[in-house]
This record gives structure tokens, C-alpha cells and sequence, in this order.
């Protein structure tokens, strides 16, 4: 890590990230570091590489799904499973700060690399790692994806309609989670280590990131024993507090104290509601979710949701209108957040991603380099690790990059 890295180049300037990481978790992770200016060398398999190359859909041979998780890196391609190739990610780790993987428990340990062969030979390195369900326990060496992930960790349970069966969410959310966990933890190693001068190995796995996300849900249910219902698209221990029909679509309404509430009933005109025992407080409404909304749907019916929107926001009541994906990348408010920004991929055109969600006024995150190419930066990386073309072609030939 360089002594005084620019703030122009982020927070994370000077911290080179080894990133043996594929699909989603992992690749996310790394991307975090890489917009906030760490030097991420991705390293993939020669040949095929990360299969997500070759996944969603492709535009000039380019897949759109890979570019979502992988800019701000540089690619390298290196077979593991020979010596010599094993051999290199020792050179790799000579001079790293961090090594990212996402393989199942024990994997990087079959291959050398185990927790005391790094420790010993790379005391100031922080190992990241991602899996399924942890390295101990029963379930170690199961394998999991996002779909299995909510289903276990009892988020699937707590979502969809209290009539119909357990609903997931469509984005893949706990490898997500589990990369911006993993970010977190690796940036905390990395400030103990320039106050120990130790390495330290973090892990998160897409199980245990869910459970951590149940919130008050998991705090009822300790509370109380009595596992949570499903509630769709109601609030499970607030009311009102959902989406509402409007003449012409629907409206997210969100009062989340009693407070709020008599200020939106006030601006429907409803504020008499409160004195009927049934609606006296956010209990009782509970109790009385059925009747409460037919009453409030009555009235919000009557008007589109544009107008509601604008008269419930002026009476300091959050609300806002369902979006499809359209609709939310052409909201003024998302363009003016840059949550929409573009790769200049060169040949292959611009290709839009979505922005950097944490924003930093003196060291904020950005692109320093496109999505690489398979392979694109192999001979770049090892010669600055000092390899010369004889033993680069030696490498070559040999399939080991």
C-alpha cells in the first residue's frame, strides 16, 4: 500500500486486490473495491474464464451481465491446477494486499493455499472469501445459490402474499449482500492492519448475509416465538402502510409512526377516522387492516396517482409511485444521483451500468478502467512482477496462461 495515495483515485488507491472470484459473489465485491480505487487483477481461467462471459445477453459478442459486475479490473488468465501456475499467484501474492475467493470450504487449501501456508508466508495479507453457508458447521460443503440461500435463511419465508406460496426476490440478493459485506470486512482488516501490521481472513456466506437482513422480523420472532406471517406488500407490524389504488395505477404510501399517520389521514380528509375505535391506534388498525383499507381505498381511488404524489408529498407523507426499470432510469431523480453511468468499452461501444450507490465528496468512486477483456492484461501483470518473454512464452505453451 502506497504511503499517500491521491484522493482523486479513491479511498482505496494503492491496495492491489488478487480477485480469484466468479459469477456474482465475489465479482461484486471486488468491483466495490475497484470503484473506490483499489487495483483489482482478476483472475480467470484460460480459455473459457468467468462464466458469466458468456451469460445474459450479448451485444458485439459482449455479455452486458459480465460488464454489470466487473469494470475497474484487469484481467489475467492462469490454470490453477498446474505448479506453475500456482507457482505465479505466489509471485501474485508477493505483492498484494488483498486475495478475494469464492470457492467451496477447502478448495483453495487442496490447491496450497491453505490458512497457514498464508498466514506464514503473507502475514499482512487479507484473505476475503465468500460461500454458501460458512466453512464450519454441517452444511460446509453444500453447494448454494441465491435461490437457495433465501429459501433458507428465512427470507423467502417472510415474503409474498399471506394466501400464497413463499415469494424470492428477483434480484440475486444474497450474493449481493454477501459481496458488500465482505467489502466492508476486508476495508475494516485493512485499517486494523495499518494499526497491527496483521493480516487477518474475513468470510461471509449468502446464508448468513439474509439472516442478518431479517431486521425487527427476526426481533419479533425472538421476542415473541411466533413466526412472522406473510404479508405481501403490507407492513408486517404497521398499518397503514403499503400500496393503495389509485384511478390509474398503484401508490406506495409509508407512515411509519402515529404521528405520520394522523398527518396523512389529515391530508385525505379522513382525520375523523382516528376517532372511530376500531383505527384509535396502530393495534387496533392492525387488528382492523381490512376495514382501514377499504375506507382509505375509497378515497384514494378518486384521484390518479400523480396527484397523489405531489398532494401527499407536500403534506410530508413519503410516498412514491411503483416503477418498472424504465421508468426508474429515467427518473429525473436517479439520472441527478448518476445511477445510470456508461463504460467506454472502445470497439465494442458504451455500455451502460448501474452508478456507484455510496457517494464520497473528497475521494469519490469511479471508473479507472473498463470491463477487460479474457486474458487482456496477462502479459501486463507479469511483467511487472518481472517475468521476462522467454519464461512469459515458457507460460504460454506449457496452457498456464
Amino acid at each position: 500500500m502506497s504511503d499517500h495515495p491521491s484522493p482523486a483515485a479513491g479511498s482505496l488507491a494503492g491496495i492491489r486486490v488478487i480477485d480469484l472470484t466468479r459469477v456474482i459473489s465475489g465479482p461484486f465485491c471486488t468491483q466495490i473495491l475497484g470503484d473506490h480505487g483499489a487495483e483489482v487483477i482478476k483472475v480467470e481461467s484460460p480459455g473459457r474464464g468467468d462464466v458469466v462471459r458468456s451469460q445474459g445477453n450479448m451485444v458485439n459478442g459482449f455479455s452486458w451481465y459480465f460488464a454489470q459486475f466487473n469494470r475497474n479490473k484487469r484481467s489475467m488468465t492462469l490454470d490453477l491446477r498446474q505448479e506453475a501456475g500456482k507457482a505465479v499467484l505466489h509471485r501474485l501474492l508477493e505483492n498484494a494486499d488483498v486475495l478475494v475467493e469464492n470457492f467451496r470450504p477447502g478448495v483453495l487449501a487442496k490447491m496450497g493455499f491453505d490458512d497457514e501456508t498464508l498466514r506464514a508466508r503473507y502475514p499482512r495479507l487479507v484473505v476475503g472469501r465468500i460461500n454458501g453457508f460458512g466453512s464450519t458447521g454441517p452444511y460446509r460443503d453444500r453447494p448454494a445459490y441465491d435461490f437457495i440461500a433465501q429459501a433458507m435463511s428465512g427470507f423467502m419465508g417472510v415474503n409474498g402474499p399471506a394466501d400464497g406460496e413463499p415469494m424470492r426476490a428477483a434480484p440475486p440478493i444474497s450474493d449481493m449482500v454477501a459481496s458488500q459485506n465482505l467489502a466492508f470486512g476486508i476495508c475494516a482488516a485493512l485499517v486494523r492492519r495499518e494499526r497491527s501490521g496483521q493480516g487477518d481472513i474475513v468470510e461471509t456466506a449468502l446464508t448468513n448475509g439474509l439472516i442478518g437482513m431479517m431486521g425487527y422480523l427476526a426481533a419479533e420472532f425472538f421476542a415473541t416465538d411466533r413466526v412472522p406471517a406473510r404479508t405481501g406488500n403490507d407492513h408486517p407490524m404497521l398499518y397503514p402502510y403499503g400500496l393503495f389504488r389509485a384511478s390509474d395505477g398503484e401508490v406506495a404510501i409509508a407512515p411509519s409512526n402515529d404521528a405520520m399517520v394522523e398527518r396523512l389521514l389529515r391530508a385525505l380528509g379522513m382525520l375523523h377516522l382516528l376517532d372511530d375505535e376500531r383505527f384509535a391506534d396502530n393495534a387496533r388498525r392492525m387488528a382492523n387492516r381490512e376495514a382501514l383499507r377499504a375506507c382509505l381505498t375509497a378515497m384514494t381511488e378518486t384521484r390518479s396517482v400523480d396527484a397523489w404524489i405531489d398532494h401527499l408529498n407536500r403534506a410530508g407523507v413519503p410516498c412514491g409511485r411503483v416503477h418498472d426499470l424504465r421508468e426508474t432510469f429515467a427518473d429525473p431523480q436517479v439520472q441527478a444521483q448518476q445511477m445510470r453511468i456508461e463504460l467506454d468499452q472502445g470497439e465494442l461501444g458504451r455500455i451502460p451500468v448501474t452508478g456507484f450507490p455510496v457517494k464520497m465528496q473528497e475521494a469519490p468512486a469511479a471508473v479507472h478502467h473498463p470491463v477487460p477483456r479474457l486474458g487482456e492484461h496477462t502479459r501486463e501483470v507479469l511483467a511487472e512482477l518481472g517475468f521476462d518473454d522467454g519464461e512469459l512464452k515458457a507460460l504460454e505453451a506449457q496452457g498456464v496462461i
